[in-house]
């Protein structure tokens, strides 16, 4: 298959990675970690909304770039090679998708300009603790009532939820056969309570509770249903595993850098074939990753849904494996300053190691993928 990129695909590439180059060095990571109330940098946000970032997602007739999956393979793995903090996939691509594909025409217009403006900051609530990997297993509750919906229940690891202003909460109803349904929810509601605190590659992150609160109608998003949100997360999983691919360029990159400088008995411990070998089989573990990646973005879009969760699942698997594989090789190489906060090289095995667990460990999809081809 040819991969080469479109012109427009490459600028769009170059023009995020000059700005983070300029913009985003690790040292302005580091400010923006221990100096930001809300875990990054409001002015990063607007710079991506001004480059246009934030638009790509947006469907063309909503006002936006209406970007393609492999727009956001390339967008998401400048991401990882950046470790940005923004919550560019919660947000630009995640909720962005939810919104452009279950909203109708008024919630479109309402919301999908000011995410893609920077104004509006949109996250998907839909992990539950008890669910585990299954997406499906929903407890949260809404409850028709005389002033729209009651919402009861509660969201756990929601990335960015104490920072966004409109939280997507997915729930059952249970007058419409426990049919699922997402609704709009703004952050100031009355009857949302929070617990917020910071995962372990550094993203803000908080669970959501549900005491008696009560949305209109109008929160409703009139096309959400089992085969929709399927897909948003579907092309969510596909966006993570490029962005694990940008990460381990530059991890990789950092490896063999230090190996060059580092001497031991007079000689850079690059040259030791042991440590050569080490870092050949980094390198088929990024390249493995990286071909995966090109699949997922491919068949994330696919309309047959077994087939296309066989192939994410796969990608997941190979990703997952080269996430843990690289990142232990990356520590252990670098001694004992690879786990140092001073260090670029610890953050991002941390980042590494919570994208092998997210949207399903590489273990559970493992176990899917044998699952699905059985049934196949």
């Amino acid at each position: 298959m040819d991969f080469t990129f479109t012109e427009e695909q490459q600028m769009l590439q170059e023009t995020a990675r000059r700005f983070i180059a300029k913009d985003y060095s690790f040292a302005r990571r580091q400010q923006i970690r221990h100096g930001e109330a809300d875990g990054f940098s409001r002015t990063v946000w607007q710079a991506f909304a001004d480059l246009g970032l934030l638009a790509l997602q947006v469907p063309e007739a909503d006002g936006g770039l209406g970007g393609s999956s492999v727009d956001t393979l390339l967008m998401m793995g400048v991401m990882g090679e950046g470790l940005v903090l923004e919550p560019y996939l919660a947000s630009a691509v995640i909720a962005t998708r939810a919104i452009a594909t279950m909203g109708n025409a008024a919630q479109r217009a309402e919301w999908l300009p000011a995410m893609a403006s920077g104004e509006l900051i949109a996250v998907l609530a839909h992990d539950e603790a008890a669910a585990r990997y299954d997406w499906q297993a929903i407890t949260t509750r809404a409850t028709a009532c005389a002033d729209g919906y009651l919402l009861q229940g509660g969201k756990q690891v929601i990335a960015h939820g104490s920072s966004a202003n409109l939280l997507l909460v997915s729930a059952r109803i249970a007058e419409e056969n426990n049919a699922l349904a997402l609704f709009a929810v703004p952050r100031a509601s009355h009857g949302l309570r929070e617990i917020r605190y910071t995962l372990i590659d550094d993203v803000p992150a908080c669970d959501l509770f549900f005491d008696q609160l009560i949305v209109p109608a109008s929160a409703r998003l009139d096309g959400a249903n089992v085969e929709r949100l399927e897909d948003v997360l579907d092309c969510a999983l596909a966006a993570l595993c490029a962005e694990a691919v940008g990460a381990l360029d530059k991890l990789l990159a950092a490896t063999t850098d230090y190996a060059r400088q580092r001497k031991q008995f007079n000689q850079p411990i690059g040259k030791f074939q042991a440590l050569q070998h080490r870092m050949a089989d980094m390198v088929l573990h990024i390249e493995q990753a990286r071909s995966m990646s090109y699949l997922a973005a491919v068949r994330c879009a696919d309309a047959e849904p077994q087939a296309r969760r066989r192939a994410l699942s796969a990608a997941k698997v190979v990703v997952g494996q080269a996430c843990r594989f690289v990142g232990q090789q990356a520590v252990q190489l670098h001694g004992g300053m690879g786990v140092t906060d001073e260090l670029d090289v610890s953050h991002y095995f941390r980042r590494l190691m919570a994208i092998e667990l997210q949207s399903g460990s590489t273990s559970e999809h493992l176990e899917a993928f044998a699952l699905q081809l059985a049934e196949a």
